[in-house]
Formats: structure tokens, C-alpha cells, sequence
């Protein structure tokens, strides 16, 4: 059940993500996968990923975390978070 969820949410963020993408921004040729970047970041707590968008060459993620909402940039790259703060 857990994974069928994931696969669940996986798949709107991919479909949701991709149509933020096209919309505005492209990720760079050599950016991980956009379901990797999710799953990294649900094992280290974040979630759920509510929204995902390209902005000034990182992704911009919101998200939970400890039941907090949070606004991360992540490096599109290797997934790392470059920023973690409170959402305003």
C-alpha cells in the first residue's frame, strides 16, 4: 500500500513538475531525474512535496517536514538541499 502511494505521488509530481518545467524554466541536460530528487528528499523527511518548480537553475520544492512547511532549493544536479527555511 505505501508503495503504490508513492508511486501515486511520484507520478503527479512528475506530471505536475514537468508542466512547471515546460511552463517557464528547463532543469540543465545533466540534472538527476526528477523522481530521484523526490525520493532523496522524502528520505530525509520531507514530506509531502506539495509543489516543484525550475527557478534560476535550481528546483524550488515545497514541503514538510517535523509537520513544518518548508521552501527548499535544491541543487538539480545531485539533489542536494542548498537552502531550508520556514515557508512565509
Amino acid at each position: 500500500m505505501k508503495k503504490m502511494m508513492l508511486f501515486a505521488v511520484v507520478s503527479m509530481m512528475l506530471v505536475f513538475g514537468a508542466n512547471q518545467v515546460m511552463a517557464g524554466e528547463r532543469p540543465p541536460v545533466d540534472a538527476a531525474p526528477l523522481s530521484e530528487i523526490v525520493k532523496s528528499l522524502e528520505k530525509k523527511g520531507y514530506s509531502p512535496i506539495t509543489e516543484i518548480s525550475m527557478d534560476n537553475g535550481v528546483w524550488e520544492v515545497e514541503t514538510y517536514k517535523d509537520g513544518q512547511e518548508r521552501e527548499l532549493k535544491v541543487n538539480p544536479k545531485d539533489g542536494q538541499v542548498i537552502s531550508d527555511r520556514l515557508e512565509d
